[in-house]
């Protein structure tokens, strides 16, 4: 069955770095998009970034651009999004999910067809 396990999250001061990792299982990496996800408390499912299937492809939201970066070791089966520069406004439940997600819209669950269980950034002094 596909399984999506994210890694790497923690508590970080604000302008301080981490790298979130998701590994993949149960289907063709490879051949699909991946989109990391995130929910701050009290709020909607967002988009981050999306990935696509050779690395190729890369889209950000406004908020993360240049802060940010997506990258994908398909050998691996593993998804990564470093973050530098992180603000409290960064604090959330992060995750991956399978396929491409490019909108500003408040996610719903059904818009992705598997997500891991996420992995907690919280970003506070």
């Amino acid at each position: 069955q596909v399984q999506l396990v994210e890694s790497g999250g923690g508590l970080v001061q604000p302008g301080g770095s981490l790298r979130l990792s998701c590994t993949a299982s149960g289907f063709t990496f490879s051949t699909y998009a991946m989109t990391w996800v995130r929910q701050a408390p009290g709020k909607g499912l967002e988009w981050v970034s999306s990935i696509n299937s050779d690395g190729g492809t890369i889209m950000y939201r406004d908020s993360v651009k240049g802060r940010f970066t997506v990258s994908r070791d398909n050998a691996k089966s593993t998804v990564y999004l470093q973050m530098n520069s992180l603000q409290p406004e960064d604090t959330a439940v992060y995750y991956c999910a399978r396929g491409w997600i490019s909108t500003m819209r408040i996610l719903l669950a059904s818009d992705m067809d598997y997500r891991g269980k996420g992995t907690l950034v919280t970003v506070s002094s």
